[in-house]
């Protein structure tokens, strides 16, 4: 068995199972900071999409720009070329360059293009390999269409970067690719892998495959693959640093090596309690990798202080609230994981704080949640006591830091790529619309109010 590589455990705690008691302080070492991953210095497994593209001078003017990461802007201007931000501030404080096709979108609100991390949008019901529990050689990257209507409206919606993902249908689903979500494909291109996914318990419990059906046989085979995973990765850092021969290929393995050079997380669809446990222990504690948990609904937020504990940040959604039926009282899930508290423990507990938080949709090619509806979900998470600002930041920002891609997308900074949201109004009011979405400093939706411009 790996055994951990850095304080987060050890191995009496990793093969106990008694990861976390709520009445343990802290091991002396122990993170209490939300973990982004270990950037490596050299990326082997990932591919990275261009850096920059052509796109042509542009300043948009508006009333307000929310930069993200920073104190808005009132009165302020983004200048744009060659797919990025190359100036931004105030009006009468930044030159506009000669030559420049500028766009005065009068009371407009500017935001960062919105990022979803659970995304579905690559074909109808889902892409899963129901056969094995675990599918370490599938990949979204082969399958994505960005020409399809749902996704159309995800540009609409202002959502210029997701995570396309395998379904949940299996317990190790396979690789996801995060993608702009207009442009050429390789254009469109970010990160490929974006994530391996991860669905514990739930979905992959409806009888597929012929073996680990069951909670506790889906972790042992996730175990044992992911311990093959990195017995592999091993033998391959090995032979790279001259010490040992050179593997067999694997296809099945091949990818896995990124997760354990920290090159792209694990996200994992997992919402209950017992099973977010199990998510924060195996994979976090046990095999110390880079996870962020997706869904996080039902009862789950009761563990907000562990996994404020070993790091693990939460993108939750789409449902935002559950009935508490011992208090009488309906809980704002978003907002129960960032701010912590009593969760029915005796002693309240930590919540994960401003930047452990995001928010998803689950949107699907055929039903269910869709992109556009991103904003919705934060109106609501607001509605049920997570703060404003935290929930601009739910969408734009921390995503962007969860799965490793802060330095290109998330806020609107010089240097940052130009994906922009212009809004007629505050986005999280459900009466406002979006005017215009650049991705990649191109304008790829304008509204028209007889017809979208796509």
């Amino acid at each position: 068995m790996r055994q951990p590589t850095h304080a987060l455990g050890s191995p009496l705690v990793a093969l106990s199972g008694l990861l976390i008691s709520m009445s343990l302080p802290a091991q002396e070492g122990m993170s209490m900071e939300i973990f982004y991953g270990n950037r490596p210095t050299e990326y082997k497994v990932a591919q990275w999409g261009p850096e920059q593209l052509p796109s042509p001078l542009y300043a948009f003017k508006a009333a307000k720009i929310m930069p993200g990461d920073s104190e808005p802007i009132v009165n302020g201007v983004i200048i744009t070329q060659d797919s990025k931000i190359i100036a931004i501030g105030r009006s009468d404080e930044v030159e506009i360059p000669e030559g420049c096709e500028v766009f005065d979108m009068g009371d407009s609100w500017i935001l960062p293009g919105f990022i979803d991390l659970h995304c579905h949008m690559i074909g109808r019901g889902g892409f899963n390999d129901s056969f094995h529990q675990t599918n370490p050689e599938m990949r979204t990257l082969d399958v994505i269409n960005l020409n399809l209507p749902i996704v159309k409206r995800a540009v609409a919606g202002g959502v210029t970067s997701v995570l396309f993902i395998p379904g949940s249908g299996s317990n190790m689903g396979g690789f996801g690719t995060l993608s702009k979500t207009a442009g050429d494909p390789e254009d469109a291109l970010i990160r490929f892998p974006g994530s391996m996914k991860i669905a514990q318990a739930g979905n992959p419990e409806r009888r597929t495959g012929e073996l680990g059906a069951g909670r506790m046989g889906m972790n042992q085979g996730l175990r044992m693959t992911l311990q093959d995973g990195y017995d592999y990765y091993k033998a391959w850092e090995d032979f790279d640093a001259g010490v040992g021969p050179k593997p067999d290929y694997r296809a099945d393995l091949h990818l896995l090596r990124g997760l354990f050079r920290y090159e792209y997380p694990i996200s994992v669809h997992t919402q209950q309690y017992q099973v977010v446990l199990e998510t924060l222990r195996e994979l976090r504690v046990e095999f110390d990798l880079w996870t962020f948990i997706d869904h996080g609904t039902f009862d789950g937020y009761r563990l907000s202080g562990e996994a404020k504990r070993v790091g693990v940040p939460v993108c939750n959604g789409p449902r935002q609230y559950l009935f508490d039926r011992a208090e009488n009282k309906f809980i704002g899930l978003t907002n129960a994981w960032y701010a912590g508290g009593l969760h029915g423990w005796r002693e309240p507990v930590e919540g994960l704080g401003r930047d452990g938080i995001a928010i998803n949709t689950d949107s699907v090619g055929s039903s269910g949640v869709t992109q556009e509806q991103l904003p919705m979900q934060v109106a609501m998470s607001i509605r049920l006591g997570l703060p404003y600002d935290v929930g601009i930041r739910a969408i734009t920002i921390n995503p962007a830091r969860f799965i490793g891609i802060d330095h290109r997308v998330g806020s609107l900074e010089v240097g940052k790529d130009a994906d922009i949201g212009i809004w007629s109004d505050d986005p999280i009011d459900p009466r406002s619309h979006v005017r215009m979405t650049v991705i990649n400093g191109r304008i790829e939706y304008r509204r028209d109010p007889k017809r979208p411009l796509f």
